[in-house]
Order: structure tokens, then C-alpha cells, then sequence
């Protein structure tokens, strides 16, 4: 694959529009029925087709929404997001089938940047490589999951030979996996990780019948299905009787074991952080606080709590001098173990003072659509991390790939 003659890919409304809207707290039922309406008129609408797809997503309905996305995805693997001021690059980002969480949100990062961004959905089956645009980088946003495992895999050998330079090469992607990155973090020195077990049901239901878990793992533990996001059937268990209650309604038969780490600081609440590391810089993307061991930052109550959202506005200000001074070292650590050039991690910090990884993930959701009057702190954080985002893009474009 040398030239990159193909017509450009049309435009759609896409994600980042699209959620902007939705944490607004628009009723995109209308748009929603518009879109269907456009597609039933003209059968090859594949645009209107995946922004439906995601509209759907959001109301809760995944099988609708994937639905319609393969759909769209029959007719077109590629859709364009155009540069909102003058083009200054040209990023080809390659995702994979499936839900938001299954790709880096590429479109939130660009939002009304100068980057010019096509994204070419994958399956690793029928991939036609002359459908791709011309284009200065190549960012693979495919996330780590057992859906997306092969597709990363088929295009290894493509990607070692691509004309172009190209950010999170898949080579690296299996180590963000939970158990591959407990294996890989967790001895190393300010990092608290807890060892991570993959299991089957049968191997679940022997230790909720008391045989126990492999490695010194004791109860309690912490329980959720393979390719699980945002708490999703995700469960603190503490007796080997409640194991077996949850096991009786929690989905699939793989499943990820981990020993809880009790986090809580001095007041007796939880702090999670979303830190993001960029060619290796780390930068703040948010902190939630909690009363409860679980966080996510929708359900930590910090819309409603001028004192929660004092203390994260102190984090994000403070952020370079301090968190990321104190963690400094482990964060270097990290990137160089996992080895992509962009990475999430979501994280806590021991009374020790060590760092505890949750997750690390290129595929968190990372956005600046938080609504101003009641988080004014973020935009500045926010911009500073997509500046960021856009330097390490310009930076690789300038590079030659050593295939060339």
C-alpha cells in the first residue's frame, strides 16, 4: 500500500455532537426519528444510519443501536469529521464495531479543532485497504476487549508496513488488558495493584463453595464479567454465599477476580482519579469523590456538591506541581511498561501513598462538555490536555515511518 488516491469519506453529525447535545440534556428523540427517516428514504444514508446508531446507545437500547450500526457499516466503513477551523493535519483514526466504550473517543479529543479527522471502522475480515483516504497519522483507537482482540491482530502486519506514521501501534494493546496489566504493574515499586485472575463460572462456583481462590486471593474480592465498563455487573463480594447469589445473575462465564483494596482517606470517603498520559505526560481529566467504594463520575454527586467540586478544582490547578510530582515516577513506570502513546488510567491513592490502579485503558471517555457554569475550572484543564493530544499528532506527522 503505497498511494492514497480515494475520495474523501461524507460527513455526519458523529459522537462528539452528538453527546454534546445529550449532556445537555436535549431530547434527541426527534433527531433521532429525522435520521431513520432519512435512512428510509434513501437506503444508502449510512450516515444518518450511525448517528442513530449512537443516539440509541445513549437511550439504553445496544441492540438497536448495533443493529443499525452494522447496517451502516454494510454500506460504508468510512465517515469524516471535518476540521472546524482551517485543516492543519489529517488524522485516520481506525475503530473497531460495537459500542462508544469499544473505541478512544477520537471525536471528543478534536472537537472543533483544526485536525481533519476520517474514521475507518475495521473488522479484520473484509477490510479494504483501497477505501482509505490520504492522511498525515494513523491513530489506532481500537480498545483492548475479547471483540476487538482479532481485529487488532489482523492488522499488525498491515500496520508494520504502513506508509504513514502511526500512534498506538496494536503491538502493545493486549497489555492493557486487567490481568496483563496486574501481571505488569502491580510489583512495581509506589504502584499498588491488586493480582487480577481471570476465571471461569465452574471455577467461581467452587470457590463460593469454599475450595477458594488460586494465589492467596481472599475474600473480599472484586467480581465483574470480561470486556466490563462503567460498573456494569460489577460487584464487591464478601462471602463465598454472596459469590454465589451474584454469580446467579451475573452474565457470561469468564469473569475478572481482583482482591478489594479499601481506599478510603482520613474523612472516610473515596477519591478516583482519570488521568491521562500523553507521549508519556500525564495530564488531569477529572476527580470524583464518594462516599462509596464504586465511583463513577455521573453517580459521585459532584454537580451537587460545591465542596467536592472545590477540591477537584484544586487538583486540575495544582495538578503539574503536585499529583502528578508525587506520582511521578510511577506514571513514567507506567508508560513505559504499556508502552502506547496514549493511555488512561483510572486511579486511587493508598494511605501509604502508593498509586492504585483501577484500569488502565486507552478507551476512557475524555471530553470537555461538563457544563461551564457549574464546573468553570475544567475548560482550561481540558484544552490543556487536548492541545496536548493534537502536539503528539503534529509531532509523529513529522516523522517518516522506517517502511518508507
Amino acid at each position: 500500500m503505497t498511494d492514497f488516491e480515494v475520495p474523501r469519506a461524507p460527513e455526519y453529525l458523529g459522537l462528539a455532537a452528538l453527546l454534546r447535545l445529550s449532556l445537555a440534556g436535549e431530547n434527541l428523540t426527534p433527531l433521532c426519528q429525522s435520521l431513520l427517516d432519512n435512512a428510509g428514504r434513501n437506503p444508502n444514508d449510512a450516515c444518518s444510519l450511525m448517528d442513530a446508531a449512537v443516539i440509541f446507545q445513549f437511550h439504553g437500547n445496544p441492540e438497536i443501536a448495533l443493529q443499525l450500526q452494522q447496517e451502516a457499516l454494510r454500506l460504508q466503513r468510512l465517515y469524516r469529521i471535518p476540521a472546524r477551523l482551517p485543516a492543519r493535519l489529517r488524522l485516520l483514526a481506525l475503530m473497531a464495531p460495537g459500542e462508544i466504550m469499544a473505541n478512544v473517543p477520537v471525536e471528543c479529543l478534536l472537537e472543533n479543532s483544526d485536525t481533519e479527522l476520517d474514521i475507518f471502522y475495521a473488522t479484520g475480515v473484509d477490510d479494504d485497504l483501497s477505501k482509505i483516504p490520504d492522511h498525515d497519522v494513523l491513530f489506532v483507537a481500537i480498545g483492548e476487549s475479547e471483540a476487538n482482540r482479532p481485529i487488532l491482530e489482523s492488522w499488525l502486519p498491515v500496520l508494520a508496513e504502513w506508509p504513514r506514521p502511526v500512534i498506538n501501534n496494536p503491538f502493545h494493546m493486549e497489555r492493557v488488558a486487567r490481568d496483563s496489566a496486574s501481571r505488569l504493574l502491580q510489583s512495581l515499586p509506589g504502584i499498588a495493584m491488586p493480582p487480577t485472575l481471570r476465571s471461569g463460572r465452574e471455577e467461581l462456583q467452587r470457590a463460593a463453595a469454599g475450595s477458594g481462590f488460586p494465589d492467596g486471593i481472599g475474600f473480599p474480592v472484586i467480581v465483574r464479567p470480561l470486556d466490563s465498563h462503567a460498573g456494569h455487573d460489577l460487584y464487591k463480594i464478601d462471602t463465598p454465599a454472596e459469590l454465589s447469589d451474584k454469580l446467579a445473575v451475573m452474565p457470561g462465564d469468564e469473569f475478572f477476580v481482583s482482591p478489594f483494596i479499601d481506599y478510603r482517606s482520613g474523612d472516610g470517603l473515596f477519591r478516583k482519579y482519570r488521568v491521562i498520559l500523553i507521549d508519556g505526560r500525564p495530564f488531569a481529566c477529572h476527580m470524583a469523590i464518594s462516599s462509596h467504594w464504586m465511583i463513577h463520575y455521573l453517580n459521585a454527586g459532584m454537580a451537587e456538591s460545591a465542596d467536592k467540586r472545590a477540591e477537584e478544582a484544586r487538583f486540575m490547578a495544582d495538578f503539574d506541581q503536585d499529583f502528578a510530582v508525587r506520582q511521578g515516577a510511577a506514571l513514567s513506570e507506567i508508560h513505559r511498561r504499556i508502552g502506547l502513546d496514549y493511555l488512561g488510567i483510572d486511579c486511587a491513592e493508598t494511605a501509604d501513598g502508593r498509586l492504585l490502579i483501577f484500569e488502565v485503558d486507552p478507551a476512557m471517555v475524555v471530553h470537555a462538555m461538563d457544563p461551564a457554569d457549574v464546573y468553570p475550572y475544567k475548560q482550561a484543564a481540558m484544552q490543556k490536555l487536548f492541545a496536548a493530544f493534537r502536539a503528539m499528532l503534529a509531532k509523529a506527522a513529522e516523522r517518516q515511518p522506517a517502511s518508507r
